[in-house]
């Protein structure tokens, strides 16, 4: 038997739990694959993206960006509109996973950077994003991974003990942060090396 090493579960959300990419909503619009390279990495840049998933208003983005390449406003305003078109789904085999820890009584959290607007439509959408203990979302936090005051938040607003709270994400200085911030924390990569890093700290999951 396998000693217990943490007694709480902690995900993060977009390549965890969804299946989020622009270029599902962007092969659509940009059939043309260096226009839409260039649209996605130089105009609607990462960078710009995260500023809503740190708290700014949708609608602020767009018109900012639009006034500035007025000759992309409709696909900028697409960014917006047709978010949802940038989720595939589910990763159905991290569900797996999630649904059984909270079988068993483990307690699960989700700490993401995410919008707070696109938040609530993730959650309307799959109901499965409503079934944690707590979260911490950036957008309504206004800070975001790997940013220390985000998973202070989730320590101190939960009452966790970060040495015993297990942490997954597919970014990895995400996880550099949160093991600076004194939670156990491992890089996603598959639902089943995820399986198997909590099986070897005690969680009595399946094989």
């Amino acid at each position: 038997m396998i000693e217990q090493k943490v007694d709480v579960v902690v995900f993060d959300i977009g390549g965890v739990l969804l299946d989020w990419n622009p270029d599902y909503l962007y092969a659509e619009l940009i059939p043309d694959e260096q226009q839409r390279r260039h649209f996605l990495t130089a105009i609607t840049t990462p960078e710009w993206n995260m500023q809503q998933d740190a708290g700014r208003p949708w609608a602020e983005a767009v018109a900012e960006l639009s006034a500035l390449h007025p000759e992309h406003a409709e696909w900028i305003a697409a960014y917006d509109t047709g978010w949802l078109k940038m989720v595939k789904g589910l990763l159905d085999d991290t569900v797996d996973l999630l649904t059984e820890l909270q079988a068993q009584g483990v307690p699960t959290y989700a700490l993401t950077n995410f919008s707070g607007e696109k938040w609530a439509v993730a959650k309307e959408t799959f109901p499965i994003l409503d079934s944690f203990a707590g979260e911490v979302v950036s957008g309504h936090e206004q800070v975001v991974k790997p940013d220390e005051k985000i998973y202070r938040i989730l320590i101190e607003r939960f009452a966790l003990d970060p040495a015993r709270t297990f942490y997954t994400d597919d970014v990895q200085r995400n996880v550099d942060g949160a093991r600076a911030a004194g939670l156990d924390a491992e890089l996603f990569t598959t639902a089943g090396t995820l399986r198997t890093q909590l099986r070897d700290r005690g969680l009595a999951l399946r094989p």
